[in-house]
């Protein structure tokens, strides 16, 4: 019996993953488009259009904040909210399935359940990477802004030629302001969105200095080969702190997983000696104990190493 519900679960899962991967993803009618290769949809993508059909129904009259368009977006994630959602569920149903057939019903469910905290940190990682990339190309972006200022043109004009020549997240971000600009919203609350958005205060100075010189006038060019060379020297310090830290947080790296690492290696070694700490209550509240005391501990030593500049 649980052999057939783990196959039912591992073949509705996969099926709603290729549905949603394989779904097109473009909105407008087929026929007010180029004409295409007009094969029909396949079973797997109806499936999945309309799982997400009713979760858009769903979302637009019952709005959550778990997995929203924003934070997909800032991650960089074509998905829309449903989408992922149905993903995460299809994941969460392989997860219970093996956890069914390696170990019971209980480590199904507990993956079932950990999968949307994996998905969740997936997100937080990718938006993370993001605007550690988008600072780093920071330094670029403003040579080439410069540079496009010099030759003559236009603000709008140079980050249109930075969104051309910049690799990603700089690229979307820059092809973003421009877009929006030219549908009509103001230059500085789009420059603004982005830095907000980035959480790059170095960005926000360069959209400072843009308003400045739409106000007051001057030479933009210089002043952003100004700003450029703070930011440069901003990174080499950052770099040093970075360096000095690094020996801190392997330390502290090893203290976390020393514990864990010696539990589970006695666990292998014998399972015997181990079986009361999991199973008398005096063990359970060591556990809760421990857990407390290294999540103190974690975050002290992350306060330590974590500098501020």
């Amino acid at each position: 019996m649980e052999l057939l519900l783990g196959t039912i679960c591992v073949l509705l899962a996969l099926g709603l993953v290729l549905g949603v991967a394989l779904r097109p993803s473009h909105q407008l009618p087929i026929e007010r488009r180029r004409p295409v290769d007009g094969a029909a949809p396949t079973h797997l993508s109806k499936l999945a259009g309309g799982t997400t059909g009713i979760l858009d129904r769903f979302l637009s009259s019952h709005p959550i904040r778990l997995f929203n368009n924003e934070s997909l977006e800032r991650a960089g994630l074509r998905f829309r909210q449903s989408d992922f959602l149905v993903l995460i569920t299809a994941v969460g149903l392989l997860g219970m399935v093996l956890g069914l057939l390696v170990s019971g019903i209980g480590l199904g469910i507990l993956l079932f359940f950990l999968t949307p905290l994996g998905g969740y940190l997936f997100v937080q990682r990718r938006v993370a990477k993001r605007r550690e990339e988008f600072g780093d190309q920071l330094v670029d972006t403003l040579q080439l802004l410069s540079g496009s200022l010099r030759a003559g043109h236009s603000i709008l004009r140079a980050l249109d030629a930075a969104a051309s020549e910049s690799a990603s997240p700089t690229a979307e971000e820059m092809r973003r302001a421009v877009t929006e600009t030219n549908l009509g919203r103001d230059l500085l609350s789009s420059l603004n969105d982005t830095a907000e958005r980035m959480r790059s205060e170095d960005f926000a100075w360069i959209a400072q200095a843009v308003q400045i010189n739409r106000e007051v006038g001057g030479n933009l060019a210089e002043v952003l080969d100004q700003v450029n060379g703070t930011i440069r020297e901003r990174n080499e310090i950052k770099g040093h702190i970075a360096s000095l830290a690094a020996e801190g947080k392997f330390s502290a790296y090893i203290l976390m997983a020393m514990p864990v690492g010696i539990i589970a290696m006695l666990m292998l070694i014998s399972p015997g000696y181990m079986t009361p700490l999991f199973t008398q209550p005096l063990g359970w509240v060591m556990i809760g104990a421990s857990v407390v005391l290294m999540t103190i501990g974690g975050l002290w030593m992350r306060k330590i190493i974590d500098l501020k500049f």
